[in-house]
């Protein structure tokens, strides 16, 4: 059978096995609380977030042709083979510079317009059906990303995950900075992860974490049942030696519905030139 295949509960049998959790009947643990922690870029959906939106702040007026290149560069740059972590906080701190005067609020309404006609055809079904068995055996499901706070949060509402995070850019009177105040990618995941645990009440030797990417291994080792989802080259050949399990997700959920596009007046929702 193809590993995309397996699901939830092959796991869910070689995680019990691994750590010696009993289940009663209705397959609930016994004295623990376990949590599924998901990326976002490439994990839950099939492109960069970043890139994905370019365009849409692009035609909204909130993204200049420059800066739209520069993400684009950034995007190629992590499809090169054997990226480095630096690599992803420089595209962080560089998406927050371009994030500067953009209103908060201009962002919010952006997102409720490319949720359903950018980014939900994007999203891959496989992890949502792993999110349903989560939630169905009482386990609290987040969202970890080193995208926008305000983006990741936007897309795990709509989703349905428990809580999500991701990196914060500095407000100043509703209106973004372009300062970095709180990262969320490498080992920046992996402390956001233990404060959910804290917070929640979540076991983390007996909760799963998913990602693609080789930078997300601090994120991978925080749990005690790590898996890796279409993984890059790096964390494809970390899997293979740890014996981690390696999942593929290839079905699109596809969207629920067209989204009208914004009126002419996008343009006014930047406050500088």
């Amino acid at each position: 059978m193809p590993v995309r295949q397996l699901g939830l509960e092959a796991h869910v049998a070689m995680s019990d096995a691994a750590t010696g959790i009993r289940r009663g009947q209705d397959g609930e643990a016994q004295g623990c609380r376990a949590g599924a922690f998901f990326d976002l870029d490439r994990t839950l959906i099939s492109r960069a977030t970043p890139i994905a939106l370019a365009a849409t702040f692009r035609r909204w007026r909130l993204l200049r042709r420059r800066d739209l290149m520069r993400a684009l560069a950034w995007q190629l740059i992590f499809l090169l083979p054997g990226f480095r972590e630096s690599a992803v906080r420089r595209a962080t701190e560089d998406g927050m510079v371009l994030l500067r005067d953009v209103p908060v609020e201009a962002v919010e309404e952006l997102l409720a317009e490319a949720m359903e006609s950018v980014l939900r055809p994007l999203v891959y079904e496989e992890p949502l059906a792993l999110m349903r068995e989560h939630h169905a055996r009482g386990e609290p499901v987040y969202l970890v990303s080193a995208s926008l706070d305000q983006i990741v949060r936007h897309i795990a509402d709509d989703l349905g995950f428990d809580d999500a995070i991701g990196s914060t850019c500095e407000v100043v009177d509703g209106v973004y900075t372009g300062r970095s105040l709180r990262p969320c990618y490498g080992p920046f995941k992996a402390h956001a992860v233990a404060e959910f645990a804290e917070r929640d009440g979540i076991d983390l030797a007996s909760s799963t974490a998913y990602s693609d990417s080789h930078t997300d291994l601090a994120l991978l080792e925080a749990v005690g049942h790590p898996t890796a989802v279409n993984p890059d080259p790096r964390l494809a050949a970390i899997a293979t030696s740890r014996g981690w399990p390696v999942l593929k997700f290839v079905k699109l959920a596809g969207r629920r519905d067209a989204v009208p596009a914004p009126t002419d007046r996008s343009h006014e929702l930047r406050s500088r030139p």
